[in-house]
């Protein structure tokens, strides 16, 4: 007379990744919640790129736009770029970040251990960008700097205009506060693990998971 339930892990979005497969006990995949945090990144050439985030200390100066590097360069850890792409511990040099809002790559270490080395650099800001397989899903964590995270599309869409931009590229992060009752909610998250036929991670809503 005990329900059984368990976790169907955080494998996804790729299919045949849930935990559970035993057929007496329903397995539960993550979901949203019905609130949101966005958080808009505005660029310097006028552009607004819509992400969500949370932090609750000292924001950026209202109206001052920074700096903004990718962390993928290889000046920023005199290697092949790789490890500073993704913040990881002792890739990024100071004098490169210091002052400035850096992109990272999400991977390998844990999102907000990226925001972590960041401001260990001197870094007043960290927007963490999706790769292709993360694709458009996020993941609201609580950083120890101002701070968002980007699907693929918008972290492309930043990354582009760091190189592309002729003159010195600029950003800076706009939180808006807390969104409640979003609907429909939940929503899978697009990590929640899948089976045989999983749900595109392209057709998930951008998602805050609990």
């Amino acid at each position: 007379g005990v329900f059984i339930s368990a976790s169907a892990g955080n494998g996804g979005p790729g299919g045949l990744t849930v935990t559970n497969v035993a057929p007496w006990v329903t397995t539960v995949g993550a979901g949203t919640m019905d609130r949101n945090f966005p958080t808009d990144v505005k660029l310097g050439n006028g552009k607004i790129v819509p992400e969500v985030g949370i932090y609750d200390g000292p924001g950026l100066t209202p109206g001052r736009m920074y700096p903004i590097v990718y962390a993928g360069v290889e000046q920023f850890g005199g290697g092949d770029g790789y490890s500073s792409s993704l913040c990881l511990e002792g890739s990024l040099d100071p004098k490169f970040v210091k002052g400035k809002i850096v992109v990272c790559d999400r991977g390998i270490n844990s999102r907000t251990a990226k925001g972590a080395e960041v401001k260990k650099n001197g870094a007043v800001g960290m927007i963490l960008a999706n790769g292709v397989f993360d694709g458009e899903g996020l993941v609201a964590d609580c950083h120890v700097l101002p701070a968002t995270s980007v699907g693929a599309t918008g972290g492309n869409e930043i990354r582009r205009y760091i190189g592309n931009s002729r003159s010195p590229a600029t950003a800076t992060i706009v939180f808006k506060g807390t969104r409640l009752g979003v609907r429909p909610a939940p929503v899978v998250a697009s990590f929640s693990a899948r089976g045989p036929n999983p749900v595109s991670p392209e057709i998930l809503k951008p998602d805050v998971s609990d």
